[in-house]
């Protein structure tokens, strides 16, 4: 499974949202993602995972949360703390559900049991674009969906036009097969399953899912905690609030 990993101490698994390949990232892509993950790594060796690459097209979330699972049993060897987002935080509630041995604490941002219906529209959209080779309308789809506003939303999309072809410059069958499996994915009737403490972040105006899915998510889970941030989309949630908010729960307050 691809992966990158910063820091000393105990580990702290980070489960990325979707991303455009499962190649092991490299240049920009790697300094992006390695910043993402850093402010974390003051205390904690914090490993960044991402899919495996060559993904069977039927592949469920289960069977990815199986992949982890099983990675994480060979390399820990003891239950770990996890922060799942977007999708990735998908991947983190099935886990958490299917292979408890291997959760510590959850964080789940900006993700929740199921994406909402403009969500899965989107992700559809996207899949249709990526298969037609338009990697220009899908760079503009996927990074329209991180705004918070309809301004935002079209400069985004803008942005996302222009880098569409760079984003998209490797084999996507695994973002297809992600995609597909996501969109099948609702665990709702499953939540209370969830024994590990639970975190659940989401911006207010996240385009993938809503306030009500990340309050219902929290509430299904027992003694789980919530937290909306006002305002915030789904690409914005990152930042020093969310940083000090979830080293304050792995650290028990």
């Amino acid at each position: 499974m691809p992966y990158l990993s910063v820091g000393m101490g105990e580990p702290l698994l980070f489960i990325p949202g979707l991303v455009a390949h499962n190649e092991p990232p490299t240049g920009t892509e790697r300094r992006f993602h390695a910043e993402l993950i850093m402010p974390f790594a003051d205390d904690r060796r914090v490993w960044w995972v991402n899919r495996r690459r060559h993904l069977s097209p039927n592949v469920t979330m289960g069977d990815l949360a199986g992949q982890y699972a099983a990675a994480m049993r060979a390399k820990f060897h003891a239950p770990v703390d996890i922060i799942g987002t977007s999708t990735g935080g998908s991947i983190a509630l099935q886990l958490a559900m299917d292979h408890p041995d291997v959760v510590r604490r959850l964080v789940i941002v900006s993700s929740a049991y199921r994406l909402s219906a403009r969500g899965i529209d989107s992700q559809r959209r996207l899949a249709n674009l990526l298969r037609a080779r338009h990697r220009r309308g899908a760079g503009a789809e996927a990074m329209a969906m991180q705004g918070d506003s309809p301004v935002s939303e079209r400069i985004l999309r803008g942005v996302g036009w222009m880098l569409g072809p760079t984003v998209f410059n490797k084999p996507y069958s695994d973002v297809l097969a992600t995609i597909t499996a996501e969109e099948q994915f609702d665990v709702r009737d499953r939540l209370h399953e969830i024994t590990a403490p639970t975190f659940v972040i989401g911006g207010s105006k996240d385009a993938y899912y809503s306030e009500q899915l990340f309050t219902e998510t929290a509430n299904l889970i027992h003694g789980a905690r919530l937290a909306i941030y006002d305002g915030v989309g789904h690409g914005g949630i990152f930042g020093p609030r969310l940083v000090a908010d979830v080293k304050q729960f792995l650290h028990g307050g």
